[in-house]
C-alpha cells in the first residue's frame, strides 16, 4: 500500500492523472463499454482528473474506444508506451503524435522465429496498420494488414511495436519460452493466449505514463491507475493509488493496492466514482 499522509493535498489547481487500460478493464470481452463507464469517465473528467487511455492497441484501435467515451481531446499512451497521442478533433485522424520510441526487431524476431517458425508475425506501421508474414485471424489487428513475402522485410526498419501470435501453443510455454531465450534488447509482455508483445527496450505503460506526468505538472502521488494485465504491472507499480481488475492474474492483483469488480461487473466504477466525489478522494 502507498500511503495517503504522504500525498500532496489536493488544492483548487491540483489534478489527478488517471491511467486507464481499455480491455478487460473499460471494455467488457464482448467488445462493449458500458453506459455508466461512458457516464463516469465524462463526470471524472469534468473533476479535474486527466483521463489517458492506456493501451496495448495501436493508435487505430484506440480511437473507437476514446470515440465511445466521449474524449475528443486530451492524451493517450499507445502500443504499449512506443506512441503516446494528443487527441485532437481538428488534426487528420483526431489526434498527433507527441511521443514515439522505436528499436530494431531483428534480433528478437529471428530468435523466436528459430523457436516458433509457424507463428504469426506483425510489425507496427504507425497510423496504418501491420506489416505480416501471413494476415491474421479477423479482428484480431487493426488497420491494414499488408503481407510480406520476405521475413527479411519485418525486419529492415525501426519499429514501435512487434506481435507474435503462436495459435496451439499453451501460455505457460510460451512464458517460459521467453525467458530461456533471453529477450533482453526489447520489452515484452505475454498475454492471456499464445499472445507476445515486443516494445523498445524501457519502454513500458509507465514510461509513457511518467513522461506525460512530468509534462503535465501532477504530483506523483496524485497519479491512479487501472488495469488487467501482464503489460499493466509497472503501470499498476507506478501509480500512487492502482487498482486491478476482478478478473486479473493474482500476479497482476498482486501489484496493485486494490482489486475491484470484475469487467463484467463494471469494476471499474469504484475507482471512477472516487475521482467524481470530491469526499471520497482520501481513499486514493
Amino acid at each position: 500500500m502507498k500511503p495517503s499522509e504522504m500525498r500532496p493535498p489536493l488544492g483548487p489547481d491540483s489534478w489527478r492523472l488517471v491511467g486507464l487500460d481499455i480491455d478487460g478493464t473499460l471494455m467488457h470481452w464482448g467488445g462493449e463499454i458500458s453506459d455508466p463507464i461512458v457516464d463516469a469517465v465524462e463526470r471524472a473528467r469534468m473533476c479535474r482528473n486527466h483521463v489517458v487511455l492506456a493501451t496495448g492497441r495501436n493508435v487505430l484501435g484506440m480511437l473507437p474506444a476514446a470515440q465511445r467515451l466521449g474524449i475528443r481531446r486530451g492524451w493517450a499512451v499507445c502500443s504499449n508506451g512506443a506512441v503516446t497521442v494528443r487527441l485532437n478533433p481538428a488534426s487528420p485522424g483526431g489526434y498527433d503524435i507527441v511521443e514515439k520510441v522505436t528499436f530494431n526487431p531483428r534480433a528478437a524476431l529471428e530468435l523466436v522465429r528459430e523457436e516458433l517458425p509457424d507463428a504469426f508475425y506483425a510489425v507496427e506501421d504507425l497510423g496504418v496498420g501491420f506489416l505480416v508474414n501471413r494476415e491474421f485471424p479477423h479482428g484480431e489487428l487493426v488497420g491494414r494488414q499488408r503481407v510480406v513475402t520476405d521475413f527479411d522485410e519485418l525486419c529492415h526498419d525501426e519499429a514501435t511495436r512487434v506481435v507474435i501470435r503462436a495459435p496451439g501453443v499453451d501460455v505457460s510455454h510460451f512464458d517460459d519460452l521467453v525467458h530461456r531465450i533471453g529477450l533482453n534488447e526489447v520489452t515484452y509482455a505475454v498475454g492471456y493466449s499464445a499472445w507476445l508483445d515486443l516494445t523498445p527496450p524501457g519502454v513500458t505503460k509507465a514510461s509513457a505514463l511518467e513522461a506525460l506526468r512530468r509534462q503535465l505538472g501532477v504530483y506523483p502521488d496524485h497519479t491512479v491507475a487501472v488495469g488487467d494485465g501482464n503489460n499493466d504491472i509497472d503501470m499498476l507499480r507506478w501509480a500512487g493509488w492502482s487498482a486491478a481488475m476482478g478478473t486479473a492474474p493474482e500476479h497482476v492483483k498482486a501489484a496493485a493496492d486494490e482489486v475491484v469488480g470484475s469487467v463484467e461487473e463494471d469494476g471499474i466504477l469504484t475507482v471512477l466514482d472516487r475521482l467524481i466525489d470530491p469526499d471520497r478522494l482520501a481513499v486514493l
